[in-house]
């Protein structure tokens, strides 16, 4: 046994013994002085007085004297334990004087109290004791031997008899007081063997909860970086393809911005985990039809079924539930589109069933399946059935992911049942709504409207209107302001929308931007539009430049913001703002769209 850890348990063992330290001592001298005073009633003898004042005299002495408490050191525990058993043992030799005082051959009855009275604190003390085996022998040991000797020495058959069965009780005692002993230890070492290594567990829990943290973080940093190249590569590539538009390099050109608009959205995807981890997305959970969401997941997913010559059944049940319609949306995408890239031949159906309170929403297939013993690992990340390879038409392995995550975070459960060869089903377990809103248009969100690799936390690309007072005749004829730090930024995206017929103006930092501002050609032609980059140079941020710029100058310009950003706090502050937010790498469809609301007259120029 480890010394630190042998220590702790005879510091137990110490804690234990000296707990019953007052009450030890006023029974055993408490008894002393009973079988004094019998005694004496029994046998007048002025010795027998001298022997009850020392006896309560020594008692006296052991209940003043200093004791262990709580606050004594590790270190000192041992030393503690010696003069425990040291104490007990001069208290047993006291004791055992009282034989050769008391027993005599012609007095059966002294003799038979004395045996009693002694073998009753024996036992006492084997159930005080028993933690310290030095104390327990050293109080047991002098009282017993002095009475089996005492016995002995009358010679005749009844105390021999007494010897005996007092020496057969000694025996019978030290046994099980060892066994006491032992188990006790025992215990304690287990005890404190299980709390070392919940301590280790605790640690490595904590340990673990920092490396999620830093991964968090590490993927959000990884994210914002890397999307800041990735969307000049998106800008200059669009300007490209337009450029190229009747040249025979323009196969080329779309080849290219295929492959960003994939990367783009393989960024999105772990730009999610990484929100959900960080424990930023606040469920908004509301009256949902399901019919409408199927509806939304049927003309999301029809030409991706169509181009793989599968079935799409979408059932539809007049069913209602309680759940975050983004959230809701975002685990049946998930959960079709892998159904729809894992089958070969048949098809994907989708349908809701009402059971009692409670409406399961369940998504089959008739692909691949999954074998028993993967079936535990296709929510981790990044696991894949059957793709070894990482075959990027397949995805990247976070879909599921991101479905477990949500379903504990709407209290969602998520089963899934497969064959292999036959197909698989994955059923949600949602809380039923009694009885259907009565504006079901108003409560049913329509979720096809978003990119399907948009984050369900921050506000969709899509999602950007102008106001009611936008006037479009100004619109037409307008300007856009953009506001960017990186020089190739702000040329890449001037290519791009002067490609497309749109006036642009750029500026590097609030500076540059009063000055345009401030121009008199400003008024003639009026910016319609503020695009600003979120995370400016000497950090400054878009939303408060952006404002401040409009307070200002009373712009009425809607101010939209572009963010690479993926720090929950700072989109927090965004999402709370209200304003438009669009998220690298933009893409150039999706700009051009929501500069068309400003300007409809973009509406008429080849996208």
């Amino acid at each position: 046994m480890p010394s630190d850890l042998g220590l702790r348990v005879l510091r137990e063992h110490v804690a234990s013994v000296y707990a019953a330290y007052n009450a030890s001592i006023l029974v055993h001298f408490g008894l002393g002085a009973a079988l004094g005073v019998v005694m004496y009633v029994h046998r007048p003898r002025w010795w027998i007085l001298a022997w009850m004042a020392a006896h309560l005299s020594f008692g006296l002495a052991l209940f003043l004297m200093p004791r262990w408490h709580a606050d004594v050191p590790l270190q000192d525990t041992t030393r503690w334990a010696r003069r425990h058993s040291r104490t007990v043992t001069l208290v047993s030799m006291a004791t055992a004087t009282a034989p050769w005082l008391f027993i005599s051959a012609d007095d059966l009855p002294t003799t038979s109290v004395l045996t009693v009275v002694i073998i009753g604190s024996c036992a006492r003390a084997m159930q005080l004791l028993w933690p310290l085996k030095p104390a327990l022998y050293g109080y047991t040991l002098p009282m017993m031997l002095s009475l089996i000797a005492a016995l002995a020495r009358q010679g005749d058959a009844m105390h021999l008899f007494l010897a005996v069965f007092s020496l057969g009780y000694l025996l019978f005692t030290l046994r099980v007081g060892g066994q006491q002993h032992k188990l006790l230890t025992d215990s304690l070492v287990l005890r404190f063997e299980n709390e070392a290594l919940a301590a280790q567990l605790g640690v490595q829990i904590a340990a673990a909860e920092r490396a999620s943290a830093e991964k968090t973080r590490f993927l959000a940093t990884a994210s914002h970086d890397l999307r800041q190249p990735l969307h000049a590569i998106a800008l200059f590539g669009a300007a490209l393809e337009n450029e190229l538009r009747e040249h025979h390099g323009s196969r080329n050109a779309q080849r290219l911005m295929r492959a960003v608009n994939a990367l783009g959205n393989s960024l999105d995807t772990m730009l999610d985990v990484s929100r959900l981890d960080a424990g930023v997305i606040t469920p908004d959970i509301a009256p949902v039809s399901l019919d409408a969401m199927f509806r939304s997941l049927n003309h999301m997913f029809a030409a991706q079924a169509e181009q793989r010559a599968l079935q799409l059944r979408v059932r539809a049940s007049g069913l209602w539930v309680h759940s975050d319609p983004q959230l809701l949306y975002r685990m049946l995408s998930n959960l079709v589109d892998n159904a729809l890239k894992y089958t070969a031949h048949g098809g994907v159906s989708v349908r809701a069933r009402a059971r009692g309170g409670v409406v399961w929403i369940e998504v089959l297939d008739t692909g691949i399946g999954i074998a028993p013993e993967q079936q535990d690992r296709v929510f981790e990340e990044y696991y894949q059935v059957q793709n070894p390879g990482r075959d990027r038409a397949q995805g990247l392995g976070i879909g599921l992911s991101i479905v477990e995550r949500l379903s504990r975070l709407l209290d969602h459960p998520v089963q899934v049942t497969s064959r292999v060869g036959r197909g698989t089903r994955f059923r949600l377990q949602l809380p039923l709504v009694a009885s259907a809103p009565q504006h079901e248009q108003q409560a049913a969100v329509p979720m096809q409207q978003q990119r399907p690799a948009a984050a369900p936390t921050a506000p969709a690309e899509p999602a950007v209107h102008t106001s009611p007072s936008a006037k479009a005749p100004q619109a037409a004829h307008g300007r856009v302001l953009l506001i960017d730090d990186e020089a190739e930024i702000r040329e890449a995206m001037a290519r791009l929308l002067q490609g497309h017929g749109i006036a642009v103006e750029t500026a590097a930092n609030e500076a540059e931007a009063i000055d345009a501002l401030g121009r008199s050609g400003a008024q003639a032609e009026p910016f319609v539009l503020l695009l600003c980059d979120y995370r400016l140079a000497n950090g400054d941020n878009g939303l408060d430049v952006g404002q401040r710029l409009q307070r200002r100058f009373g712009l009425d310009a809607p101010l939209v913001l572009v963010t690479g950003e993926t720090a929950p706090e700072r989109l927090q502050r965004v999402r709370a703002s209200g304003v438009p937010v669009l998220f690298k790498p933009v893409n150039a469809a999706t700009l051009l769209r929501m500069l068309g609301d400003f300007m409809p007259g973009l509406a008429t120029r080849p996208a």
